[in-house]
């Protein structure tokens, strides 16, 4: 299996790779901070390749027009971790050599990752950890949508011979769903003057429709009863582009809130699924992750 994204070529390991895995994986701000000692040698390296990397979800990453890797991201199957056994859950891990730091390399690779994982590898849910110290670790979990599930003291590092603190954190599948709306909402969200009367972007809506896909929108504020709100926009969106069916809504409000759909937005999601209007599930709290259906914030409707 091979992944691609817009700058990254994801493959499998080969031995070639022995001496470029030494290169990064010698560096002793790498490893250590993983988990894992600095490598001594190539040969150290081409035997991590042969063994290590062996796993079925396990990719070298690689610049486009560079073949070289310049680190490495897996999903642990179950069998290969010690985090789950289950067969729809598998563990993230990733490292990624010094030179290539703070650019958005290993989120752009662990966004790819993740979404094989859900997508064509069926898992419900992904497990990621950290030991107490790794910031960039820990920062990027949460960039990626992971939530935090609990603290471990004294855990064993046995390639470090030590004791560490660590912390676990997991992405189940419709976490990840409410983490993309989110991003894209808040990817359209700019609050700015369109003319003297017309104000927009403030709040922003991304609506998740029955095909998957995401559809966003922006309020647009006027001086009059022309104006629209960002959840409306969104659903005219989907709409357009040939859907009727909804069924998630999340809305970003000024200052990051997130808040329930005012009483035109619900009408117009009931007027669209006066049958099954119910079960759309709406995010009142992406922090908190506080979920409620339409059913229940609109239990009668009028007619």
């Amino acid at each position: 299996m091979i992944l691609e994204t817009e700058r990254l070529i994801l493959r499998p390991w080969q031995e070639e790779d022995a001496g470029a895995l030494y290169k990064y994986a010698s560096d002793p701000q790498v490893g250590p901070i993983a988990g894992w000692p600095p490598h001594k040698n190539t040969e150290e390296s081409l035997a991590v390749i042969r063994t290590v990397f062996k796993g079925r979800e396990c990719y070298a990453i690689c610049l486009k027009g560079d073949s070289s890797p310049c680190g490495c991201i897996e999903l642990k199957l179950k069998g290969n971790t010690d985090m789950t056994s289950s067969g729809t859950e598998c563990e993230l891990g990733y490292w990624l050599g010094r030179p290539f730091w703070h650019q958005g390399i290993m989120t752009e690779a662990a966004e790819a990752l993740i979404r094989h994982g859900f997508e064509n590898l069926s898992m419900e849910k992904i497990w990621c950890g950290y030991y107490e110290g790794n910031f960039r670790s820990k920062g990027l979990q949460k960039k990626l949508g992971f939530r935090f599930q609990w603290k471990s003291e004294n855990v064993d590092v046995p390639l470090m011979n030590e004791k560490r603190t660590g912390y676990v954190s997991s992405l189940t599948k419709d976490e990840w769903i409410w983490h993309k709306m989110h991003s894209a909402a808040l990817a359209v969200q700019k609050d700015r003057k369109i003319s003297e009367y017309i104000q927009a972007g403030s709040v922003a809506a991304a609506v998740l429709s029955a095909s998957g896909k995401i559809y966003t929108g922006v309020c647009v504020d006027t001086s009059c009863t022309l104006g629209i709100c960002a959840e409306r926009n969104a659903i005219f969106n989907m709409i357009t582009n040939g859907e009727q069916e909804i069924k998630k809504v999340l809305a970003v409000m000024p200052y990051g809130r997130n808040g329930a759909p005012c009483g035109a937005c619900r009408e117009l999601m009931i007027q669209l699924m006066p049958e099954t209007y119910k079960q759309i599930e709406i995010m009142l709290d992406y922090e908190n992750f506080r979920v409620v259906t339409l059913g229940e914030i609109t239990p009668e409707w009028w007619i």
